[in-house]
């Protein structure tokens, strides 16, 4: 196996430039959406456009370039080791002195002059070596004793991990993008009901037994209950998204972000881009994204074997499952989870893992038919 693949071959040029125009985009809504936050804390309306830009962005695109260039067959050989080191990073987010804390939950690691989230790191990592996984028993995955049951495990195992944190919205991403790679790779539909139904009940005893969760819950099936409180974030997105009309208020013209809607460049970046572009832009985007999953699938389709589909389609989807439930519980269509919105809320860790799975998508394209 070559290390690099063959620069001869082109990548996919069509998902390349859709990426990069997400890139783009992104970089520019996240300029208004955190401009009252970056001049209130750092005297710079631009602070966390010109960070996000360079940890996120240009590192971003190296890892692209990187990935682009390295035989997708590499993951497959290393699957084992990636997840290790995620493990690794999630388990030193516990030592003294390494952990960040912030809002009564520990999600990063501080090296002092940046910090990331290893669980981002994770969600790349366990794709890859659930495609490798499931590619290595294509023959038995429909076996309860060597599919679901360690399929089961792993879920579980990195469930723990993420309990932990806690961070329950990157679990529920894992969840659902497993789920839908395992069904990919041979699994059965039953096999997928008999998971949700243990997850579920799990989740219910979860969130009985935290407050803070319950509080969420009760919000999502009743959004008026404690407007001022529990419910001021959906209430404050709402207004937003309804603010914005058919044509939006303009770019940089929204009024939420002036201290009134939490989480304004963070997960809740998607209600500014409504409250200024509108309906038509918030259509134009979710396009945009709906496109970027096709070509990804349709890579996936044309892939030139069992490992290389597994893992375009589970990075495919793992996008388009935390683009979905980051706009459905900013817009009231589910409970909030703090997931951000890929290539566009701030956070430098997810843009460069999310560019670096890109990355590996084109070099899948690479040795397409």
């Amino acid at each position: 196996m070559k290390f690099f693949s063959d620069s001869r071959n082109h990548v996919d040029k069509t998902l390349l430039y859709t990426a990069l125009f997400l890139l783009t985009g992104g970089i520019l809504i996240l300029s208004s959406a955190s401009m009252v936050l970056s001049q209130k804390n750092f005297d710079n309306a631009a602070y966390h456009t010109i960070r996000q830009f360079l940890l996120g962005g240009l590192f971003g695109v190296f890892l692209m370039y990187i990935c682009s260039r390295i035989n997708y067959r590499f993951w497959k050989k290393t699957a084992i080791l990636w997840v290790l080191f995620s493990f690794a990073l999630l388990a030193a987010l516990f030592l003294p002195g390494v952990g960040l804390s912030f809002g009564g939950a520990t999600r990063w690691i501080s090296l002092g002059f940046f910090s990331f989230q290893p669980s981002e790191i994770l969600k790349l990592a366990f794709i890859i070596y659930l495609a490798s996984w499931l590619d290595a028993r294509r023959q038995q995955v429909r076996s309860v004793s060597y599919g679901l049951m360690p399929f089961s495990i792993m879920i579980g195992v990195v469930g723990v991990f993420l309990v932990m944190q806690p961070d329950f919205g990157t679990l529920g991403i894992i969840i659902l993008t497993s789920g839908a790679i395992y069904l990919l790779g041979g699994g059965k539909l039953s096999q997928i009901f008999t998971l949700t139904f243990l997850v579920l009940a799990l989740v219910i005893l979860l969130i009985q037994i935290s407050p803070y969760r319950l509080a969420r819950v009760n919000v999502f099936l009743n959004p008026e209950l404690d407007p001022q409180g529990a419910g001021y974030h959906v209430n404050q997105a709402s207004i937003a998204i309804g603010s914005g009309g058919f044509l939006g208020l303009g770019f940089g013209k929204s009024l939420q972000k002036y201290n009134y809607l939490p989480e304004p460049m963070g997960d809740s970046i998607f209600a500014i881009f409504a409250e200024e572009m509108g309906f038509l832009g918030t259509l134009i985007l979710l396009g945009i994204f709906s496109f970027l999953f096709w070509r990804g699938f349709y890579i996936a389709k044309r892939a030139p074997d069992a490992f290389a589909s597994l893992l375009a389609g589970g990075i495919s989807i793992g996008i388009a499952v935390q683009v979905v439930i980051n706009i459905a519980a900013i817009s009231g269509l589910l409970p909030l989870t703090g997931v951000p919105l890929p290539f566009v809320s701030y956070g430098g860790t997810s843009l460069a893992i999310t560019l670096a799975s890109i990355g590996i998508l084109l070099n899948i394209s690479r040795h397409t038919d």
